[in-house]
């Protein structure tokens, strides 16, 4: 019989590794401009060990406060891949902590993604494995179920499909789906190359700053040659 909101799907259609190799370097910040700064992932979802994050969804969605199916993940997770865990922004008992993410970093995952808490800061924080999450606590998880792995997830205000293209650094989370990725990537280097040669103009020197008062002018913006009375 379907059982919906306790089920596991076993395969992902994961994106080819060299499209998703092609965000590597790219700043999260390039990325969502050149996504007309859609699909950026809610900030409160924050960066908290040492490693950038990028690589393909492996969703898994529970009961706040439970992490069964996340154990499960674990096991299922395949190299490279980011596990990205909708525990329903909840921050009273922690999802994951110091023994899960040295598991994590053994399978050489991409990352971990926890739209809720974690514990064990101290350690996690030194771990070059990207992990985000939402929140801390002391506070241990429960492991009751039910869940889902490898189903569509709402994580800070976005919804990830399996597969999508995850990349995360200290500005926060983008999501990428993979139709869109390959004209992403080349937008997203023209533009950090467009802001390479910015840096070099601004430390000279010699940028041209003329277009702000064009641009209030086309706003009707007011200048007024005298002080404020």
């Amino acid at each position: 019989m379907p059982n919906p909101g306790f089920r596991i799907f076993t395969k992902i259609n994961r994106p080819p590794a060299a499209l998703v190799d092609g965000f590597k370097d790219l700043p999260v910040a390039n990325i969502g401009d050149c996504m007309n700064r859609a699909s950026m992932v809610d900030a409160r979802i924050r960066k908290i060990s040492k490693g950038n994050l990028f690589g393909p969804a492996f969703t898994v969605k529970s009961r706040a406060g439970d992490n069964l199916l996340l154990h499960k993940a674990l096991d299922m997770a395949e190299v490279g891949d980011v596990i990205v865990f909708d525990a329903h922004g909840d921050i009273t008992n922690a999802i994951t902590g110091e023994l899960m993410m040295q598991t994590a970093a053994r399978k050489k995952l991409g990352g971990i993604i926890i739209d809720g808490a974690i514990r064990d800061l101290a350690t996690l924080r030194e771990m070059e494995l990207p992990i985000f999450a939402a929140g801390v606590t002391p506070a241990g998880p429960y492991k009751e179920g039910p869940g889902e792995i490898n189903v569509p997830i709402s994580l800070g205000s976005v919804v990830i499909m399996p597969g999508d293209i995850l990349v995360g650094d200290d500005d926060g989370v983008v999501v990428v789906r993979p139709g869109d990725a390959a004209g992403i990537v080349e937008k997203a280097k023209k533009k950090q190359a467009a802001e390479a040669e910015k840096m070099k103009s601004i430390l000279a020197g010699t940028i041209d700053t003329s277009w702000i008062d064009k641009e209030l002018a086309a706003k009707g913006c007011e200048i007024i040659e005298d002080s404020y009375h």
